[in-house]
């Protein structure tokens, strides 16, 4: 399958977008752990997903709360089901692995919804980085546990993504 991307500089780093008709399929950051297979077909067409990226500048921006694209993420069943439910976590909050699977009705699945979490190909538009271990401490994300931090603390209103060096 042939998906169109765009590729920009935002202000957590430079961010790849592809997608097709069907809707936005991957947001990946340059160190993603899990490329996509088939990434060697894209094309780049930056019309395809140019609404993906105008509101992810104005969420990384602070100026939007929620995404209202279409989404075509590719995955299992139950990763589906997994990044469906983290549409439902509420801006600015955070829930951890355990609330994710007692959301799902599968509280004794915490492993398997971490790991469907760990692939999720729409980080920030399904917000992954709401997810937090059962302690409050800050686990896995695949822009970097700093970026993970700064999407966190603009969510809740501390203003800037990054600190000041």
């Amino acid at each position: 399958m042939t998906l169109h991307y765009d590729r920009f500089d935002s202000p957590i780093g430079e961010l790849t977008v592809a997608g097709d008709a069907h809707g936005i399929a991957h947001v990946l950051f340059p160190e993603n752990r899990h490329p996509p297979k088939g990434r060697e077909h894209w094309q780049y067409q930056p019309a395809t997903v140019r609404e993906a990226r105008m509101q992810l500048l104005q969420y990384l921006q602070g100026e939007r709360s929620a995404f209202t694209l279409p989404l075509a993420p590719r995955g299992t069943p139950f990763q589906l089901r997994v990044w469906h439910a983290l549409a439902t976590i509420p801006f600015g909050q955070t829930w951890s692995y355990l609330q994710l699977a007692t959301a799902l009705g599968q509280p004794s699945a915490t492993r398997a919804v971490g790991a469907a979490n760990g692939r999720n190909p729409l980080p920030i538009v399904l917000p992954c980085h709401r997810v937090i271990g059962r302690d409050g401490s800050l686990t896995g994300f695949a822009g970097g546990l700093q970026t993970k931090a700064a999407l966190l603390r603009l969510e809740q209103g501390a203003g800037a993504l990054f600190d000041p060096p």
